[in-house]
């Protein structure tokens, strides 16, 4: 027999996070959509008493100050943190990547470390206008002079890239090799001569935290500021990738469209129309069973694939199908909330109209639909189905 139950410690730190999105964070979230900023000052209380609480970078591992968490129960937190905003997530949470885990020497304690405490802000640098969702595409350089790097090229849609206190920057060190050994990640303070932020890019939705273009012209960083390994970067960027793929679409978009369902029950059993109930109608009904059953399905797909993880299992293609599975489902049922609703639905006065256009992105990064797709298909052909 399977055992599905979770331990007791885990089910009251899953209701302690609930209850503080609820009561803590979500009613922030008018004020960012509003205004675009997350409020300085009641930002400052909020991340205050998350941390109190153990709350802040529950990803990373307890002998750094992290939560010390298990895949599974990330995933679980994570499904919390999905009903409400990314930029709320970003701030009172903290994002923090888990690459810095390779930092070493006084990297940690100039980056890893102040990071995982909430003193410093990370912003991933991958993306380029000419490489998205094939990041060993990246045509960003750098070549040793010395006991220098020598950065040159463009970032952009590089969330946090505008306030961040320092990236984490893919570049081609081997031009040749590329993500066989050409590429290597590096450590890029702000305020290095030759790094600059040349504009943030307006977006459709996740309002409340910047994305950049950055540019790089022979800008000069020491030997000793990579991360990890010359020519380790596509590696560890995939290493990496993977947990943050299951828990920040796949797990998040549960936790979205968790949020958009209970909108949808309560309002089926209040608001009538035609002398009756709208939850009495079947039409109505099928939209509310429809997203049920696709939220179940989604959930028990993301915890299968973060079980495996846990024991060491490689669970490549399950994240793949999970990020194509979780996003397209999160579009449908927060699509159906605003039906239920309809005219109210459609309208600010309610948050679906901001779920709606956040939710939309998570079918393009980190590689889009059609690439991980691409990714099932070939392994499938390959290998059979492996589950």
């Amino acid at each position: 027999m399977i055992d599905f139950s979770l331990p007791e410690e885990t089910r009251l730190l899953v209701d302690t996070v609930r209850r503080f999105v609820e009561t803590e964070v979500q009613p922030l979230e008018e004020e960012v959509e509003l205004t675009a900023k997350v409020p300085a000052d009641a930002l400052a209380v909020t991340k205050a008493k998350a941390k109190k609480l153990g709350l802040y970078a529950m990803n990373m591992p307890a002998d750094v100050g992290g939560g010390g968490l298990s895949c599974v129960e990330h995933c679980l937190v994570e499904e919390e943190f999905g009903k409400t905003s990314d930029a709320l997530i970003r701030r009172v949470f903290g994002q923090v990547y888990p690459m810095l885990m390779a930092c070493k020497g006084d990297q940690v304690e100039r980056y890893l470390l102040p990071t995982v405490k909430g003193d410093k802000i990370c912003a991933m640098a991958i993306t380029e206008p000419g490489a998205g969702s094939d990041a060993a595409s990246i045509s960003t350089t750098a070549h040793l002079d010395g006991d220098e790097w020598v950065l040159n090229g463009t970032k952009h849609f590089i969330s946090d890239g505008d306030i961040a206190d320092y990236v984490i920057l893919m570049a081609l060190t081997d031009k040749e090799k590329r993500a066989r050994g050409g590429i290597t990640l590096f450590l890029v303070d702000r305020g290095t001569p030759g790094f600059k932020v040349a504009r943030t890019q307006p977006m459709m939705g996740h309002r409340g935290y910047g994305h950049a273009e950055l540019s790089f012209e022979d800008c000069r960083i020491p030997k000793a500021a990579v991360l990890g390994e010359v020519g380790g970067g596509f590696k560890l960027i995939m290493q990496s990738v993977l947990q943050i793929r299951l828990a920040h679409i796949g797990a998040r978009a549960v936790g979205m469209a968790q949020r958009a369902l209970e909108m949808m029950r309560r309002h089926a059993g209040e608001r009538r129309q035609f002398g009756q109930l709208i939850g009495d109608f079947q039409m109505v009904q099928k939209l509310i069973a429809d997203s049920a059953t696709e939220i179940f399905g989604v959930k028990m797909m993301v915890m299968n694939a973060a079980w495996d993880i846990d024991q060491g299992k490689d669970a490549r293609d399950k994240v793949s199908m999970i990020k194509v599975a979780a996003s397209e489902m999160q579009g449908r049922v927060v699509d159906r909330a605003i039906q239920v609703f309809g005219g109210m639905g459609f309208s600010k006065d309610l948050p679906l109209e901001r779920m709606y256009r956040d939710a939309r992105v998570t079918r393009i990064y980190d590689g889009t639909s059609e690439i991980h797709r691409m990714l099932v298909a070939r392994s499938t052909i390959k290998n059979g189905l492996q589950l």
